[in-house]
């Protein structure tokens, strides 16, 4: 253990101011009252501990005190060169290395799975996206990582990409070889960025998959808050310095973030490294054996299926997140979409999502052997009630990984005028704007794309089965189109 990792120098110094009980003529406008109704609705310690950018607590966008040491202790639990703490979740981190990795109007290579923010951040950039198939597992319903292959032709078709984006891991949990593809990208002078969200765990216990800095990568985006336990939107942009500066990137990043940065997100970014770094070995060890113990028994279920690390071995999959458990329900006459409810419903389980054929739970730092027994035990319960209930529900699915013709790129279509069209007749036109469902936040369609018969079917199963659509209309019937 690096006993090094045992001081939280930004956390420290916020309590440390908290408790000079200053009387504040600064923001936040509660002044730290115990009268503010915030006080009511969180209890004092939060209200503390919310405080505004001064020379005793550091400022973010120039850390200079213990936002500084706090990023260097972040970075050197990741193993990058530099660290930079995120307010605005990894949606802002996958903007960020986007912007620093391409000028507007060079390329970049990305699977078509990506998550809304890299094709916000295509709008933003300017870059133009080479889209790359991932591998599509239709036994379960679902989009995994990238083949070395893929991406090897990818670069040959196209010499003049600048940077290739990848998630690591995928949504689902699927890690592809991402060692031989960075050294191929590096090989040929790509940039490589990684949407590492799903993935703040990976460095803290050697079976689990191992991380984009370690693997030297050029910069990956961590959600701390989704599996260390940071607060919510709290999130962590890394970068080893190979083509790209630091200096580049907190320029970057200061155009973009805000001046106002909560100190009770930095704080708990803070926390989380802590307790990652000194006990993550031994709750993650804690952790897995509980989950081996879980896949284990849920695999016997008659009509389910868990991925686990054999799923690796028997796909074109590198690895395997275990921390995922991607639970195959169809086989019980039931969709994803039915379980994801049964189990909000009648057994006050919230799963992180659902797809046709799985629902997806995410386990956390926060998870121990009765959380996870009781997903198990749920489980069981349905699948004594359903199995041999229905026959086993089926949809043809692979219709709906098809990617789309792009006729303009993103940003063009953003900017480009548009018409509001019901979504039943938009086949054959070119969307102005991105619909997703959500979770995940992958886009059926983007701007720029030709809205397809597939699309506009996909679009409709979708909302027939009571997902949440996002799109920029409130009449989720309507989509802007280009008007050409």
């Amino acid at each position: 253990m690096n006993r090094i990792h045992l001081k939280t120098p930004l956390y420290t110094a916020l309590q440390a101011y908290a408790e000079k009980q200053l009387v504040h003529f600064d923001v936040p406008g509660h002044k730290k009252r115990n009268c503010s109704w915030i006080t009511e609705a969180f209890g004092d310690r939060v209200l503390a501990l919310d405080a505004n950018s001064t020379k005793e607590l550091d400022m973010l966008s120039k850390p200079t005190g213990p936002i500084k040491e706090a990023e260097q202790l972040m970075a050197l639990a990741y193993g990058s060169d530099q660290a930079f703490f995120l307010v605005n979740g990894s949606t802002s981190g996958v903007q960020y290395m986007i912007m620093a990795a391409c000028r507007p109007n060079e390329k970049i290579i990305m699977p078509r799975n990506v998550h809304r923010s890299a094709i916000n951040a295509l709008i933003l950039s300017g870059a133009v996206p080479v889209f790359i198939e991932p591998e599509i597992d239709l036994e379960f319903g679902i989009s995994n990582g990238v083949s070395l292959k893929t991406v090897q032709q990818a670069v040959r078709e196209n010499p003049d990409a600048k940077a290739l984006f990848l998630m690591h891991p995928t949504y689902f949990g699927v890690v592809s070889d991402l060692k031989q593809i960075i050294e191929y990208a590096h090989d040929h002078d790509l940039v490589v960025v990684i949407d590492e969200a799903h993935g703040a765990h990976f460095p803290f216990h050697p079976d689990l998959p191992a991380n984009a800095m370690s693997l030297n990568a050029d910069m990956a985006t961590v959600s701390i808050h989704k599996t260390a336990g940071s607060l919510t939107q709290s999130s962590v942009l890394l970068l080893n310095e190979r083509k790209i500066k630091k200096h580049d990137v907190r320029t970057i990043v200061n155009l973009m973030q805000t001046s106002s940065a909560s100190y009770l997100l930095m704080a708990s970014l803070d926390l989380a490294r802590r307790q990652l770094a000194i006990n993550g070995l031994s709750d993650y060890q804690f952790i897995l054996h509980q989950i081996s113990k879980a896949k284990k028994a849920l695999n016997q279920l008659p009509g389910i299926e868990v991925m686990d690390k054999a799923y690796a071995r028997k796909t074109a999959a590198f690895d395997y997140d275990e921390t995922k458990f991607v639970v195959k329900v169809n086989g019980l006459g039931l969709s994803g979409f039915e379980v994801y409810d049964i189990l909000f419903n009648e057994y006050n389980i919230q799963v992180e999502l659902a797809e046709s054929y799985v629902i997806l739970a995410i386990i956390g730092v926060g998870d121990d052997n009765q959380t996870i027994f009781k997903l198990v035990e749920a489980l069981q319960d349905i699948a004594q009630r359903c199995y041999g209930q229905k026959k086993k529900y089926e949809v043809n699915l692979s219709r709906f990984f098809k990617i789309p013709m792009m006729e303009l790129t993103p940003r063009e279509a953003h900017y480009h005028k548009k018409l509001l069209c019901n979504i039943k007749d938009s086949v054959g036109k070119v969307s102005g704007e991105s619909i997703m469902i959500y979770p995940p936040g992958i886009p059926l369609v983007m701007p720029g794309e030709i809205i397809s018969a597939e699309i506009v079917s996909h679009y409709q199963f979708y909302r027939s089965q009571g997902c949440v659509m996002v799109n920029d209309q409130d009449n989720p019937g309507l989509i802007k189109v280009v008007d050409k």
